[in-house]
């Protein structure tokens, strides 16, 4: 059966381009790809985009772009979405210009935003090479994708179900902690056949925007406190402090984007070979530190 190989870029939805321009570059540090009017992309590595970002005020997720080896298994994988009785619908022209990627089509999941399968995603020439202003590194893609997404979902069972038997995503494990008194999150994690621990998780919360965090894995420890330095001096809102998740093993920190939502940068997170793995629920979201700082 056809697999999912990577999440590959991800789709937003925002208010501010410059905002996020200036945020991307000098903070994350990401790579300005193109910008024209109400529209950018970002660059991470080598590919002409991993981020697209549409002004549209919505401040939220608009596409998960979940990428293929070959045109075959696209197509293989769109017939048995359809089989499956998913609506799909082949991206236009321009939206693929946009995104810089080969043959793509698009469904929509139960929470609302689109998920966009497709293959060949441009790369720039060697003299356009992806530079950071700030990194002492380099970001962790390649094969295992940008990283991850946690989009909150309005029906966890419902979600669940779309994202490991619609999809074909592989359930990494879960975690169930009651974060207050009387008051449980339940969170199933999902990998793609190259193994990052989750390229996207999901839990039931009732709350306005569907996108909890974006994650970005960096290559070298250091670029993990180095970019929690640039974010309180700054002076943007960190969510979670440094700490530890007892599941991916990532070390990490979250902070807020200039839409609201958050962002997590990390190191260390694990890659799952199926042969040895064993699904598991933890009963907490770290083991250590990511200490919470409520917005006032």
């Amino acid at each position: 059966m056809a697999e999912i190989k990577c999440l590959s870029y991800i789709g937003l939805g925002v208010s501010n381009l410059d905002a996020w321009q200036d945020f991307a570059e000098n903070i994350i540090g990401l790579q300005l790809g193109r910008r024209e009017a109400g529209f950018m992309t970002l660059r991470m590595d080598e590919h002409l985009q991993r981020f697209f970002l549409e002004e549209d005020g919505t401040d939220d997720l608009l596409a998960a772009g979940w990428e293929f080896g070959t045109e075959a298994e696209l197509e293989s994988y769109v017939a048995r979405l359809e089989q499956r009785g998913i609506s799909v619908r082949p991206l236009g022209s321009d939206e693929l210009a946009k995104r810089h990627i080969g043959k793509a089509y698009s469904c929509i999941d139960p929470s609302g935003f689109a998920h966009e399968f497709f293959v060949d995603h441009q790369v720039a020439e060697l003299k356009n090479a992806f530079r950071s202003k700030v990194l002492k590194g380099s970001f962790l893609t390649g094969d295992l994708g940008i990283g991850h997404i946690l989009p909150f979902c309005r029906d966890r069972e419902q979600t669940v179900s779309f994202y490991r038997d619609d999809l074909g995503l592989r359930i990494s494990d879960y975690i169930t902690e009651e974060v207050q008194p009387g008051m449980v999150v339940n969170a199933t994690f999902f990998h793609t056949r190259t193994g990052r621990h989750h390229s996207i998780a999901t839990a039931q919360a009732p709350v306005p925007r569907v996108l909890n965090h974006f994650m970005l894995e960096f290559v070298d420890m250091d670029d993990v406190g180095l970019a929690y330095d640039r974010v309180v001096e700054a002076g943007i809102h960190v969510a979670l402090e440094l700490g530890h998740h007892p599941n991916d093993r990532a070390f990490s920190f979250y902070a807020q984007t200039p839409s609201g939502f958050n962002f997590e940068l990390g190191w260390g997170g694990i890659v799952i070979d199926e042969e040895r793995w064993d699904i598991k629920t933890y009963t907490e979201m770290s083991d250590w530190g990511h200490r919470r700082n409520p917005l006032n």
